[in-house]
């Protein structure tokens, strides 16, 4: 690896582009003092992309940096304001209740880059709480972004976890953390309900501006920029929300302050990935409707959509009605994308060629879908095994079947289209975060005890590259690990 040059808070240039061109969204502010910060873990190629150090990042006042205590001189540290639907449930105010936005980076392709931190202390939009973390929340952020990077998927990436030597109360009294991030930009639904919000139809447009300078350049060339950045967050979230169900991962917390204006995946809270093969599949302790079940994710990612609609309709047309039916007929088009997204990724899953009929592929994966459910098959086995059973051996994929019969009749089906096992492999894991071991790794972290974290994150780091002496985290959980139940954190 090719170390970044020597890094001083000197010559980190951090910008404060979103501070000074949305000061109304922007409260300057800065992280609680650590009293004994430690680096757990730090990503290094994410790092040196950055510009940064890796020796310096050890030192205090790197350590400082990734726990917002030390900034460059200049920086403007700032506490982002936002609106949301949680749980369908509108809040005007909610905002960075224990996060930071540093400022900033260029990477080395000069793309920029937020430097966000999350854990670092309360700000004015905390309602009430504590604005800390605990250490595994914080890791299994940085395990779940991760995967998710190598999985292909468009995700914040986590640059530092950093335990701060300070309590954290929760249920129990835990070790406290702060994570480190990057993104994009943390650009929401909810950063656009919040300024439509305010009346202020300047700052509507400044936002609306400012995200298509930061993530749709193309849009600004439209003769509509306005309705061209809709539709392509609407592009963005449809192909999103399909790899997401391709590979059986479920957020949890979808909520319109979850939902990136970039298309990135954001604060991984109570997620987790499928197990047993099921739709109505919920995690969160808090999901007690499950609104955000595996299955509901295409129907509550269009819902939140609508609501990004409803914050543009001013900028779309000057009668409201002429406006509504404009981003009517643009929020039409996601269910088609969505699906035609996740029908391309099933098909490569199936490793079926580009040329075999829909006729042929769609009631192929459509009785595979049921043949699953109704089997409850481990979702990253089954796939990875149909790889193997493409080679003639049906033993690893037809195991997890308990309807034998119509397993044969389904693969003698599909066998008959000539998989390509090797393409297979290139979009099957082997090895996804494993709900057990994550949940093993974040307990051993918590106590001191890094090994399995960085045991799991090797594995998960190349999911799709077997490799002897992972042989664990190819295993779905045992059946004493029994129901699991994710929680926020927060």
């Amino acid at each position: 690896m090719i170390e970044a040059q020597s890094t001083t808070l000197d010559t980190i240039s951090l910008d404060d582009q979103f501070a000074r061109e949305l000061p109304e969204l922007a409260m300057p502010w800065q992280g609680l003092e650590a009293p004994q910060p430690r680096l757990l873990v730090l990503n290094e190629p994410v790092a040196a992309d950055l510009g940064l150090d890796l020796a310096w990042l050890r030192t205090d006042d790197g350590l400082g940096l990734l726990t917002g205590t030390r900034v460059p001189e200049g920086a403007t540290p700032v506490a982002q304001a936002y609106a949301g639907h949680q749980f369908g449930g509108y809040s005007p105010r909610l905002g960075d209740g224990r996060a930071l936005l540093v400022g900033e980076l260029r990477d080395r392709s000069g793309r920029v880059r937020d430097l966000h931190l999350k854990g670092s202390g309360r700000t004015p939009f905390s309602r009430g709480g504590d604005g800390l973390a605990a250490v595994g929340p914080m890791l299994r952020e940085h395990v779940v972004s991760e995967a998710m990077h190598a999985l292909g998927i468009p995700t914040t990436r986590s640059l530092a976890v950093v335990a701060t030597g300070r309590e954290v109360h929760r249920e129990t009294v835990l070790p406290g953390a702060v994570l480190a991030r990057v993104a994009s930009s943390h650009l929401r639904v909810g950063t656009f309900q919040y300024a439509r919000s305010t009346g202020d139809l300047d700052l509507l447009r400044r936002l609306a501006d400012h995200a298509i300078a930061r993530h749709h350049s193309v849009a600004a060339e439209a003769e509509q920029p306005h309705l061209a950045l809709f539709e392509a967050v609407v592009s963005a979230q449809a192909s999103l929300v399909a790899q997401w169900m391709l590979v059986g991962f479920v957020h949890g917390v979808m909520n319109t302050d979850n939902t990136t204006i970039s298309g990135e995946t954001i604060d991984y809270g109570p997620c987790a990935f499928l197990d047993v093969f099921d739709p109505a599949t919920v995690f969160s302790s808090i999901d007690t409707g499950g609104r955000y079940a595996y299955g509901n994710q295409p129907v509550v990612a269009e819902w939140n959509l609508a609501r990004f609609a409803e914050t543009l309709l001013p900028l779309l047309a000057d009668e409201q009605d002429d406006a509504v039916a404009i981003a009517t007929e643009s929020l039409g088009r996601f269910r088609e994308q969505y699906s035609t997204a996740w029908s391309s990724g099933m098909r490569a899953k199936l490793g079926l060629s580009p040329d075999t009929d829909d006729a042929t592929a769609a009631p192929l994966v459509t009785d595979l879908v049921t043949l699953m459910q109704d089997n409850h098959v481990d979702h990253t086995s089954f796939f990875r095994g149909l790889g193997t059973a493409a080679r003639g051996d049906t033993e690893p994929a037809r195991s997890l079947v308990l309807d034998l019969a119509g397993f044969d009749a389904w693969a003698e089906r599909w066998s008959a289209l000539s998989p390509d096992a090797e393409a297979m492999d290139r979009v099957n894991p082997v090895y996804i975060p494993r709900n057990h071991l994550v949940e093993e790794s974040l307990t051993a972290a918590t106590a001191g005890d890094l090994a399995p974290l960085e045991r799991l994150l090797e594995a998960v780091s190349s999911p799709y590259d077997e490799r002897p002496g992972l042989e664990q985290h190819a295993l779905p959980a045992p059946e004493s690990f029994g129901a699991y139940t994710t929680f926020c954190g927060t």
